[in-house]
């Protein structure tokens, strides 16, 4: 297929300003960091009164790229970076030192299957070809580490298409896994733009069992749906009996702190097939490219 992204726009005149500014005399003037300009300025652009600056750059860079890359919406995977794939479970078991880290990696081992999951569901969204103005649609987006992201931006590799990935800096580094899109690779320092690109062109949501960050990003996903803040999406959480171990739903309706309706936000599935057949059946046709078979 011939390549119709657009060239990135950059600004003709900045681009000779900073050149020219690696080429300025060094005198005392232009040698003290209150010359330098101000866009080439680290130390200025890290000051704390710079943070909303910060927060903008950080939602426009994302934004702009994947618009020029022509990408209209995505299919995102949440879930854990600790679920290893099917071949490396063993590994882990026999890794165990003690009792209590063998049954810990036995519980890994019996999720490994999602890993498998995640591939074949990236897999089947990334079949969805351009629609009619040449924008992509469902194009894979994960969180770009190890475990399901990889698996997500994995399956999208294995038919030979581009996936995104949006990783964020934490304190022990966690590079991209090799599977995402040079181009659509992604480093965020904020977690809250992060979820937000998340979202921004998201057409659905697989959330696997995972922890800490994917209830943070799966809970608040369905305070947006259930908020009207975000319109309704197909929200598929995969394996039933880990999700309602971990979050008891229907106390939550019990409770009278959520309405019987909102357990109507989302669905459990526990395969690709049936996460897609889901999906097919939300739009039902409404989405250009979108074959169901």
């Amino acid at each position: 297929m011939t390549d119709i992204t657009p060239p990135r726009r950059v600004f003709p005149a900045a681009r000779e300003a900073a050149d020219a500014s690696t080429q300025t005399p060094d005198v005392p003037q232009t040698s003290d960091p209150a010359y330098r300009l101000a866009f080439q300025d680290m130390d200025f652009l890290l000051r704390e009164d710079l943070r909303p600056v910060r927060f903008q750059l950080e939602l426009l860079k994302p934004e702009l790229l994947l618009d020029e890359a022509n990408i209209a919406s995505t299919f995102v995977f949440y879930g854990s970076a600790r679920i290893p794939e099917p071949d490396k479970a063993d590994t882990i078991v026999a890794a165990a030192a003690t009792d209590h880290q063998r049954v810990i990696a036995e519980r890994l081992k019996a999720k490994s299957h999602f890993y498998d999951e995640a591939r074949a569901l990236a897999r089947l969204a990334s079949r969805i070809g351009r629609d009619a103005d040449g924008r992509r649609q469902f194009v894979v987006c994960s969180g770009g580490g190890p475990s399901i992201m990889e698996a997500a931006n994995r399956g999208a590799a294995d038919e030979g298409e581009e996936s995104i990935g949006l990783n964020i800096v934490l304190p022990h580094e966690q590079l991209p896994n090799a599977f995402v899109t040079p181009s659509l690779s992604f480093r965020f320092h904020y977690f809250a733009l992060r979820k937000m690109h998340f979202l921004l062109r998201a057409r659905a949501v697989a959330v696997f069992p995972g922890g800490f960050g994917t209830l943070d990003e799966s809970l608040e996903l369905l305070t947006l749906v259930q908020t009207g803040k975000l319109a309704p999406i197909p929200i598929l959480f995969f394996g039933r009996d880990y999700w309602q171990r971990i979050i008891n739903f229907e106390a939550l309706v019990e409770e009278g702190v959520i309405a019987p309706d909102d357990l109507n936000l989302f669905k459990f599935v526990e395969t690709a097939e049936e996460a897609w057949t889901h999906v097919c059946d939300f739009y039902a046709g409404g989405v250009p490219g979108l074959v169901c078979d």
